[in-house]
């Protein structure tokens, strides 16, 4: 809500699929009108259906009524999504809190973030909640890996925290640690309490 809150100058919609079945886009508009009450009352912005090619993100453009696509940010934690979103012209987000940079234009970036015993885990999730961070794996008692902008990153650095980007994120699987041994980077979780916009 915070961050719907915080781009309440900027049209909103809603793209998702419903599941299938009699009913199924009635129950998610119902749901979605109970959930987010007074928001996404523009239905033209609204889109129930597959998210499995780029078809659901072109009509989502010329629902706009003249918006180019790069205009448009997707945010959604699915990779595969937005690659469609992608292939169709959109700007995308992985997470929620990067949504303000995608509107803006600016790059998303894989972190590698020093932990010590005076700053560890639990004050790393701290201030990552506070700034356009997402801590997305635990490396070691010493190391983790983020997703950042620039601004994050400065946020984070401000907190006491060593932070070395990597570069952007993009959609690449995998993360270098070290210049020779890349690790898996898996998706960010939007349910997890570090995560909350």
């Amino acid at each position: 809500m915070a961050v719907l809150d915080a781009l309440r100058e900027v049209r909103q919609g809603i793209i998702s699929n419903p599941g299938q079945g009699d009913g199924a886009a009635a129950r998610a508009a119902t749901a979605l009108h109970e959930a987010f009450s007074g928001r996404f009352m523009d239905e033209a912005l609204v889109h129930w259906g597959a998210k499995d090619s780029r078809r659901i993100f072109d009509q989502a453009v010329v629902s706009t009524g003249g918006a180019a696509a790069d205009d448009c940010v997707f945010v959604g934690e699915d990779a595969q999504e937005r690659a469609f979103a992608r292939e169709a012209g959109l700007r995308t987000a992985a997470h929620p809190v990067f949504a303000r940079a995608a509107v803006e234009n600016r790059p998303l970036l894989w972190a590698r973030i020093e932990l010590s015993d005076r700053l560890g885990l639990p004050e790393l999730t701290a201030a990552a909640s506070e700034t356009e961070a997402v801590v997305v794996q635990t490396v070691s008692d010493r190391l983790a890996l983020a997703m950042a902008t620039a601004r994050g990153a400065e946020a984070l650095e401000r907190a006491g925290f060593t932070v070395e980007l990597r570069g952007p994120v993009d959609d690449t699987a995998t993360l270098p640690i070290r210049d020779d041994q890349p690790v898996s980077a898996p998706e960010p979780r939007t349910d997890a309490p570090h995560e909350a916009p």
